[in-house]
């Protein structure tokens, strides 16, 4: 028994100083590619520090700046000029167009999707915030609640629902998931699906119970039940 675990072990050793042999045997036949290679990699990775170093830095910081007054008009509702700019400064939509690598374009893009929804063109409101890309965990839902409120107006509900359940548990929190677990219901509860709707309520008082939208939630979840029962 220990002599066939000594030759099994003999051969796995044999195996692996073999599969060395090979590689040896390859990198000296082929050391100009294995060269080329090499260098090759070190100056995509000099290039992509470079890049980032020397164009995508100075850009981010140019970009803040151009920004700061697109988001003074987005503070004072002045989506207009939030969005085109005002002559002097660039709006939201310039900011994508001459900083598109940067972060401050991506921000820009839930600014422009925001300032459409408040002027009444849902369209583009869907357009930009769909483009929008953000792992924080107020800000993304915010977005994806937006698109709901902009499928709402175009009386799209069934993608209103999907878009307020998808912000509600996107980066669940105890502020923004309830305001979207009670669109989704109420917009449920207009299509007169109640079942639905009475799940949506239930997930506001078993889950956020200290919520805002927690204290009348009772009220809601009596009513959906009444239809139920009819």
């Amino acid at each position: 028994m220990v002599s066939k675990k000594k030759d099994q072990g003999n051969q796995n050793l044999e195996a692996v100083e073999s599969a060395l042999s090979r590689t040896e045997l390859f990198i000296e036949d082929n050391s100009k590619m294995v060269t080329y290679i090499a260098i090759g990699l070190i100056v995509i990775v000099a290039g992509f520090i470079g890049v980032k170093k020397l164009i995508i830095a100075p850009q981010e910081v140019e970009a803040r700046a151009q920004m700061f007054m697109a988001e003074q008009y987005f503070e004072k509702d002045s989506f207009n000029l939030a969005l085109n700019g005002d002559g002097n400064y660039l709006g939201f939509l310039d900011i994508l167009d001459e900083y598109k690598i940067t972060k401050s374009a991506n921000l820009a893009k839930y600014y422009s999707g925001i300032s459409y929804l408040h002027l009444g063109q849902f369209e583009d409101a869907i357009e930009y915030l769909g483009k929008f890309k953000s792992k924080d965990k107020m800000i993304s839902p915010m977005a994806r609640g937006a698109m709901g409120d902009a499928y709402s107006e175009l009386e799209q509900d069934d993608e209103a629902v999907i878009h307020y359940i998808k912000a509600a548990q996107d980066g669940k929190n105890e502020f923004t998931s309830p305001i979207f677990f009670m669109k989704a219901a109420a917009t449920l509860e207009k299509q007169m699906h109640f079942d639905r709707a009475l799940k949506n309520y239930q997930k506001i008082k078993d889950d956020y119970p200290d919520s805002n939208e927690a204290r009348q939630i009772d009220k809601y979840i009596s009513r959906v039940q009444k239809e139920l029962n009819k």
